[in-house]
């Protein structure tokens, strides 16, 4: 009966989202009075000054495209300023940037309004934009990506638009240069609903890619913004001027979306939907019932629906094994819906007429996961500083993008699950551990997490403590077989590897994860770093897990011989997560394998 509450809670809720909100939307639309010729062109002897701020960083490959479509801009070379900043790049960026500049004056292209800035450390999006736009004198702010190029006469048009006093905000609409169908479904469908809510109310939010703003209208934002493409013009409307979507001004994206750069984008939108339907609650203004209606029933649902869409395909999958007809079937399509966008994926091949809806539901659902782990993220405050969504490091990561998403979904399901079994076993375990020896409930200890490549984490570890409280009264060494320092409750907690429920807590933080290397301790991971080659390289691009290959082959580490046999089983493990398929099977065999050594006792 539950399973059939949230299923029909949750359907209802999305249907509500994706299919009568734009119903509604539409008919609003149809029935709004067309929207009026621009206010007034303006005169073309005295136009307002405009600024171009453009952030890079590390857009080797892009910025001297971009420089060339800024140079062909037509607009008057005294009213214009583009400042293209780089924030503390670490690849070849400002040398290419400063090479093409010298190209296009031997070009005779005219760079008088082109400023190059560099900064010599990373300090991030928002930062760059709130000091830019806080030293600007220029009436107009225009945002724009590196990865985006516009027609020359783009300057002129958004200038028009300003030339209504009440408009604080001209977006451009947005196209890919390469798309597939489930891309080409999901940006068209964005263009209508962005083009419909102009209509009715205003854009909500606008594509990163090209968008003005009125200076004078401008709010600085909050250094943790996640997407400041909707922050900062959704700031201006909140504040009474009007937002325009100007079809005619068109924002063409060149940089091609691999699945990664998409699965990274849709993170961070995840997180970012979040957070601003937490901040702009004042939007839900029913002195503006038009706009309070596009919040609620647009953005400010949207944040929610990757959390209800896990919540219903759980619900259904519940209800499918009790053997619910129209559970089945709504599992089997999502499932063939995942496998034809994966075969897109993969073989990068044009699907039949007939399979292309297939694919573009396959797009929304991979979407709405990395959406949903980008909510976690948030709310568990374990998200890094948003870059870029391709962000060129030149660093190759082995994992395939799928492995690590879907690694990740699992982590979270399971980490919750395990979280459930804690809070009904923490009162009675708390008791027993009290009673057996003094000390805390909890025993917490710094361990080496992910190596990126630019630092290696470390976290606190939180188990229950199985040990005595001066167990290392005389140094930090390994446990052994029969270690006296282990409590009684304790040498139970290890056999049924209980005792490492609590690492839920970190998995669920991204500190690690289920399946993946054992976490090491700092003071002897140097001592093994120079007696085992290769033993640094295991957490490379890869989180430390609860349990692991190496885990349920040998157990316990008792001395560097344990841990030298080790390091084989964890180069192994990293090896299957190539595809997403060979990492399947190897983590759900690791874990069934773990659930056997709990309940047997086979621990140590």
């Amino acid at each position: 009966m539950t399973a059939e509450l949230v299923a029909l809670g949750s359907g209802a809720l999305m249907a509500y989202h994706g299919l009568v909100y734009p119903a509604v939307l539409r008919q609003m639309a149809s029935r709004s009075e067309p929207r009026q010729p621009k206010f007034q062109k303006v005169d073309r002897t005295q136009p307002p000054s405009i600024e171009v701020i453009i952030p890079a960083y590390n857009e080797a490959l892009g910025i001297a495209a971009k420089l060339r479509n800024c140079a062909q801009m037509d607009y008057p070379a005294g009213q214009l300023k583009v400042s293209i900043i780089f924030d503390g790049c670490t690849d070849e960026t400002y040398p290419i940037a400063k090479r093409t500049f010298k190209e296009l004056q031997d070009e005779g292209l005219s760079t008088a309004a082109l400023s190059l800035s560099e900064w010599h450390y990373n300090r991030g999006k928002v930062a760059v934009l709130n000091q830019a736009i806080s030293e600007s004198t220029a009436d107009i702010i225009v945002l724009t990506d590196v990865s985006a190029v516009v027609e020359p006469d783009a300057l002129w048009r958004v200038a028009d638009e300003f030339a209504d006093p009440d408009v604080g905000v001209v977006c451009a609409t947005y196209e890919l240069e390469t798309e597939d169908s489930g891309e080409h479904a999901y940006w068209s469908y964005q263009r209508w609903l962005k083009e419909a809510e102009a209509s009715v109310a205003a854009p909500f939010g606008a594509h990163g890619a090209f968008y003005a703003i009125r200076r004078s209208a401008w709010r600085a934002i909050p250094p943790s913004t996640i997407n400041d493409d909707v922050l900062i013009p959704m700031q201006i409307v909140e504040d009474g001027y009007r937002a325009i979507y100007d079809l005619s001004l068109v924002a063409t994206e060149t940089e091609a979306a691999s699945r990664e750069t998409d699965l990274r984008r849709r993170l961070r939108i995840g997180a970012g939907n979040l957070q601003q339907a937490i901040w702009l609650w004042r939007l839900a203004d029913l002195k503006k019932p038009a706009l309070a209606f596009i919040y609620l029933s647009g953005k400010g649902l949207r944040a929610f629906t990757p959390i209800l869409m896990v919540a219903f395909l759980l619900s259904c999958a519940v209800l499918a094994l009790q053997g619910a007809l129209l559970a089945q079937l709504v599992m089997a399509g999502v499932l063939v819906a995942m496998a034809v966008n994966i075969y897109e994926a993969v073989t990068d091949g044009d699907l039949p007429k007939l399979l292309r809806p297939f694919s573009a539901v396959g797009y929304a659902l991979g979407g709405q996961v990395a959406a949903f782990l980008g909510c976690c993220q948030y709310v568990f405050g374990t998200r890094k500083p948003w870059r870029r969504a391709a962000d060129n490091t030149g660093v190759p990561d082995f994992i395939h993008p799928l492995a690590r998403m879907g690694k990740r979904v699992m982590d979270v399901i399971l980490a919750v699950a395990a979280f459930v079994v804690m809070a009904i076993l923490f009162v009675p375990l708390a008791i027993i551990i009290k009673l057996d020896s003094p000390g805390p409930i909890f025993y917490r200890q710094y361990r080496v997490g992910e190596r990126l490549p630019d630092r290696t984490n470390l976290f606190l570890l939180t188990k229950f403590r199985s040990m005595r409280t001066d167990a290392e009264k005389h140094g930090a060494q390994w446990a052994t077989k029969g270690d006296p320092r282990i409590t009684r409750i304790g040498r139970f907690l290890r056999k049924s590897r209980l005792d490492e429920l609590p690492q839920c807590l970190n998995v669920l933080r991204g500190e690690m994860s289920v399946v993946g290397p054992r976490p090491e301790r700092p003071v002897f991971f140097e001592r093994l770093e120079d007696q085992i080659p290769f033993y640094i390289e295991r957490t490379y691009g890869l989180r430390p897990g609860i349990t692991g290959l190496a885990q349920v082959e040998q157990g316990y580490d008792e001395d560097v011989e344990d841990v030298r046999s080790k390091v084989m089983h964890d180069h192994a493990y990293a090896m299957q997560l190539v595809t997403p398929w060979e990492w399947f099977k190897t983590d759900l065999s690791i874990i069934l394998r773990t659930f056997v050594v709990m309940v047997t006792g086979r621990g140590q």
